[in-house]
């Protein structure tokens, strides 16, 4: 069951809502509980046992670490614990990729091998798990002892699938207690008519030319179809995951939780070090915080740190993916970050604009990895944006329709901050944004009523609508 799905809108979120509206703050909890195992299960079928698994693991081992006075054992129980969440992960998610590669390596021509179901959402709820017993064992965050309370942090259904990844001394008060206002639901319910018409308008009207490209013959592909895919992949994997994003903020809003920001206009940076604070900001900070750091970080020499580095992308690019394709990828953009780092590439001594060229250059190239099935797809990809292998097929060119062209221009549009620089610039106007508070009022509600009537007749009329983290 996806956010963007008519059984979600129309049956699973509304009952949602007013049952946990209508519930004491007793018994919320483990509704929200059972209906998050049920929104898990409903894709996923019996994979939900991984999750209970993982619940588990981390409420027994977050104990065991609490109540443990000898720190050495204690940090064993941890040890032990955060095995035994990546081994889960491994498994599910990377078992497939070590046979594939290992049959090649020692040539197993009639191998047979089963191939293991990937349990939608595995990483980010594992790495939740990890953190929450990292933070007990520091004493960062306090020992959960009830297993609902514990089992809702994990299972949470608003960022599930797609993240945010959230930490759980973020919303630890609001497990134990929350209440839910009007102006947090109004917020919550706009926020995520937002991210629902990124994802529904933007990402998907993308999605349709970057899949049409990419599913091309690459003898057939002229050069201004590859660069005109991956463009519009860039802007589909950006608005699908913000929007995403966007979502799960506003579902948790609605139910009582605030959860952080986790994009800041990434396409406006103008380093790839400035990329990945506004990326993806609840991973990167996760792997800034639990392992870059306990690698050392930066306070061992440059070479430590660049080593720290070149294992933090590597993770990074395994974590999206058991691909080749996702580890070359990671690794790119952490031989980038080396790069700006040693000042080999000094971006500082360029104009902005040319800083902001570079970026978007260097995030293009990076994405034709992150979307195409293999690395040899992926190098004559590249060498038609270059202009090599140019064939003459336009056939994506002819679903640039009207509607189509304006949902790439207004995504095009909204990856830079315009809304906010229009509000800041208004707010010098006391006079004129008093007025427009007023307005506002009124005209705020009526514009995410339109979007969201436009984003049901989207979903009406066509049945593409693409999921885009069965990777993950």
């Amino acid at each position: 069951m996806v956010f963007s799905s008519t059984i979600f809108l129309f049956i699973f979120l509304p009952l949602v809502i007013i049952v946990n509206y209508l519930l004491s703050n007793k018994i919320r909890n483990s509704f929200l509980l059972l209906v998050s195992l049920f929104f898990y299960a409903w894709g996923e079928g019996i994979l939900v046992l991984v999750m209970l698994g993982s619940i588990y693991i981390n409420y027994i081992a977050g104990v065991g670490i609490s109540e443990l006075s000898n720190k050495k054992i204690a940090k064993i129980v941890l040890a032990l614990a955060i095995c035994a969440n990546l081994s889960i992960l491994f498994y599910f998610k990377y078992s497939n990729f070590f046979i594939d590669n290992l049959s090649i390596l020692v040539n197993f021509e009639n191998f047979n091998f089963k191939e293991i179901l990937l349990p939608i959402g595995i990483s980010f709820f594992t790495f939740q798990g990890i953190s929450y017993l990292i933070d007990v064992f520091r004493n960062d965050t306090k020992v959960q002892k009830n297993p609902i309370h514990l089992g809702l942090y994990i299972s949470l259904f608003p960022q599930l699938i797609a993240g945010p990844i959230v930490r759980y001394h973020d919303i630890a008060m609001e497990i134990e207690n929350r209440k839910i206002d009007l102006s947090m639901f109004s917020d919550g319910l706009f926020r995520f008519i937002r991210g629902l018409s990124k994802k529904v308008l933007i990402a998907n009207s993308a999605a349709l030319i970057a899949d049409k490209a990419f599913e091309m013959n690459i003898n057939e592909l002229p050069t201004l179809v590859s660069w005109l895919g991956i463009i519009c992949y860039a802007l589909q994997i950006y608005f699908d995951f913000s929007g995403y994003s966007d979502m799960a903020i506003g579902l948790g809003k609605i139910l009582g939780f605030n959860f952080k920001e986790n994009f800041n206009y990434p396409y406006i940076s103008r380093s790839i070090q400035d990329f990945w604070r506004r990326w993806h900001i609840s991973l990167s900070t996760w792997f800034r915080d639990y392992l870059y750091i306990s690698l050392g970080g930066n306070r061992l020499g440059k070479w430590i740190t660049y080593r720290n580095l070149f294992i933090v992308f590597l993770v990074t690019g395994l974590w999206h993916g058991a691909s080749w394709n996702f580890i070359v990828w990671g690794l790119f953009h952490g031989l980038f970050l080396i790069l700006e780092r040693n000042n080999i590439i000094n971006v500082k001594m360029f104009p902005r604009f040319i800083q902001h060229i570079y970026l978007l250059l260097v995030v293009l190239v990076a994405w034709v990895f992150f979307r195409t099935d293999n690395l040899l797809d992926s190098i004559y990809y590249l060498s038609t944006m270059i202009g090599f292998n140019n064939g003459n097929n336009y056939e994506p060119i002819m679903y640039l329709t009207n509607y189509t062209l304006l949902m790439l221009l207004t995504g095009v549009i909204f990856v830079t901050p315009i809304r906010l620089w229009l509000e800041m610039k208004l707010r010098i106007n006391f006079f004129i944004w008093k007025r427009l508070n007023s307005i506002n009022l009124f005209l705020k509600p009526l514009s995410y009523l339109f979007l969201l009537i436009l984003v049901l007749v989207e979903l009406a009329q066509s049945s593409y609508n693409p999921f885009i983290y069965f990777r993950f």
